[in-house]
């Protein structure tokens, strides 16, 4: 029942947002960019709260840099808009993502960092598109002999392609250098109005500024090709593999270009991650990170461009916002400790009263109504 309502309320919401001029509906996406690019501006977001007797319960961080949480929360939206491409259009169970990730950052840092045994020393502009295509034929190199395989064959197989990276930068002898890393990768180019570098180590906002432009445009691209034919062509694979093929639909042609997209968007985050961090080593880049990428997608609702931005926010935003939870209530009690716990039991709660995630797609969220009916048991009429 409250499924049911909730898709009324959803498809409501849809049908009003629908309804309106598309002048209207421009100006309100517009807001909503402008808003994101000033909320990391201390004298914007400390106004923004709801007061509770005395205390003011915020919704910014209060024991990290907001900037710098905001730009880790946009890393991980961007990483769940690209694995998104891979599972929830392609229907591609795909467990380490995070392999691209660290790809497209070790690729920066080897290239630009005086400290690598390459002695390149690019610059980071020059880097990052080298390092997005080593990241995208990674994945063709990985998904042509891999992506004959389904479900649970696949995903051993892309879990195995992630710990091979993390286990060979964790050599000591290396050309990652182990857990010594690789220091020294120069910022993104820019200087401001003052001829002061744009990008330095003490603000983290123009890093949150780029990370949400490249979020844009990405969300962009996507967007086009997920209305297009190949957008087609992923949905009719998730939904039945076999009978795609039946049908026409060169389908390992397809999933490749999903892997190859998904990868190439890693890679992007990973080449902008290493920049803002200027060091980078195998600790950056574990499984567990690769899991909470996939959580982020399924909890947000796979196959939905929007449900995957709602949770990476979700996945990676919630448990740094209650870091502080004791300061903004005014208990002495570190919440930190339990953050995670935290995060465990609400993902759990989500998965059993709305396992279609938090923003569903249309066809995911049918096929959740359809098995909860057939769940349901059934009255039986008596033979007359």
């Amino acid at each position: 029942m409250t499924a049911t309502v909730d898709n009324k309320r959803t498809a409501g919401f849809k049908s009003r947002w629908a309804a309106m001029p598309k002048q209207v509906r421009w100006a309100a996406i517009a807001a909503l960019v402008v808003l994101l690019y000033i909320l990391p501006n201390k004298w914007f977001y400390e106004y923004l709260g709801f007061p509770i007797g005395s205390d003011y319960f915020a919704f910014y961080t209060t024991r990290s840099d907001f900037a710098g949480v905001l730009f880790d929360t946009a890393v991980f939206v961007l990483l769940a808009v690209g694995l998104n491409v891979v599972v929830g259009f392609a229907g591609l169970l795909d467990l380490g993502y995070f392999g691209f990730y660290a790809l497209g950052a070790y690729t920066v840092a080897l290239l630009t960092s005086p400290e690598s045994r390459f002695g390149t020393n690019w610059p980071w502009l020059a880097a990052v598109p080298l390092a997005v295509m080593v990241t995208m034929v990674s994945g063709v190199i990985l998904g042509g002999p891999t992506l004959r395989l389904r479900g649970d064959y696949l995903a051993i197989v892309t879990l195995g392609f992630a710990e091979m990276i993390r286990l060979y930068a964790a050599r000591n002898e290396g050309i990652l250098q182990g857990q010594r890393g690789i220091p020294g990768i120069p910022h993104p180019p820019g200087s401001g109005t003052d001829g002061k570098p744009l990008f330095g180590v003490v603000d983290a906002r123009p890093y949150y500024w780029l990370m949400l432009t490249l979020i844009l445009v990405v969300l962009l691209l996507i967007r086009n090709l997920a209305n297009s034919r190949v957008g087609r062509a992923w949905v009719a694979i998730r939904e039945d593999e076999d009978a795609a093929e039946i049908m026409g639909v060169p389908t390992f042609k397809y999933k490749l270009w999903a892997f190859a997209i998904g990868a190439a968007v890693a890679g992007l985050t990973g080449a902008v991650f290493a920049g803002k961090q200027t060091f980078i080593n195998s600790d950056q880049f574990v499984l567990e990170s690769s899991i909470l990428v996939l959580a982020a997608v399924i909890l947000g609702g796979a196959g939905n461009i929007k449900g995957a931005i709602v949770g990476g926010a979700v996945t990676w935003y919630l448990p740094e916002w209650l870091r502080g939870i004791g300061d903004l209530l005014g208990v002495e009690f570190d919440a930190a400790e339990y953050r995670i716990l935290v995060f465990g039991l609400v993902v759990i709660v989500m998965m059993i009263f709305r396992p279609q995630g938090l923003v569903p797609n249309r066809r995911r969220a049918a096929e959740f109504a359809d098995r909860r009916k057939e769940a349901v048991p059934q009255e039986t009429v008596p033979n007359e």
